[in-house]
């Protein structure tokens, strides 16, 4: 059984690492299946976060005014994970918006990781749901639900449980085990700064129709800039 990992999880912006932004990373670095360090920070994703997203998290944009961006904070969180497997619950979801994060920023993140979900998923067919909130509350396991930190400890106890139950089960499928750390494939190209005709436009388009936008213009990409044109344009004309 893998012993040695980096737990992560993540809040963000929305469910598409294409388009949404990362507000919390939470991770449990785990040696010899003891806890031994975590890292955690609110990241500011330079936009105003939507009503369902503050009420599921508990996260406000007053919260992440002053918290660093994701560019400033990646080096010390990319530091901390080193070369170690990531466990998660749906770990390549995690992952997708660390990797795009890192590729903007021309770093490599290539990582085999272990999924707990995936574990779930075979072994506990008979459950309504296999949520993280839903397996803790079957395992007895504490949980915060919706915060980094707080879902990657409770994700660390789960495994904890999963392997009590199924490792030796587990094992019989050899490399196809699903306690055995695999690749993680997450196809991205690097986001494109926003140009300055763009970055024109959309000052001259808040301009003439007195709006109040609700994301910073100078962070955007060259495609978020894009849809954010067409949208205006498309409701408010030229």
């Amino acid at each position: 059984m893998t012993d040695c990992y980096i737990c992560i999880d993540l809040e963000t912006t929305g469910l598409e690492p294409k388009k949404d932004q990362i507000i919390e990373i939470g991770a449990v670095k785990v040696e010899h299946n003891t806890i031994v360090d975590t890292w955690e920070s609110l990241i500011n994703p330079g936009r105003k976060l939507e009503e369902r997203i503050v009420a599921l998290t508990g996260i406000c944009d007053r919260q992440l005014a002053d918290a660093p961006q994701i560019t400033e904070i990646l080096p010390e969180f990319l530091s901390f994970a080193g070369e170690d497997v990531l466990l998660g619950h749906s770990v390549l979801f995690d992952y997708s918006f660390l990797k795009k994060a890192a590729v903007n920023e021309k770093r490599s993140f290539e990582r085999k990781g272990i999924d707990t979900l995936k574990i779930a998923r075979k072994y506990l067919k008979e459950l309504e749901s296999r949520s993280l909130g839903s397996l803790c509350q079957y395992y007895g396991i504490a949980h915060r639900a919706h915060r980094a930190l707080e879902d990657a400890g409770a994700t660390v106890a789960l495994y904890r449980k999963l392997a009590e139950c199924f490792y030796e089960k587990e094992e019989a499928e050899g490399d196809k085990s699903l306690f055995r750390p695999k690749p993680l494939i997450y196809q991205v190209k690097r986001d494109m700064p926003i140009t300055i005709p763009q970055k024109e436009q959309l000052y001259k388009l808040a301009d003439k129709h007195k709006l109040i936008l609700d994301y910073e213009i100078d962070k955007l990409t060259r495609s978020e800039a894009s849809r954010k044109i067409d949208r205006l344009l498309a409701e408010y004309g030229r």
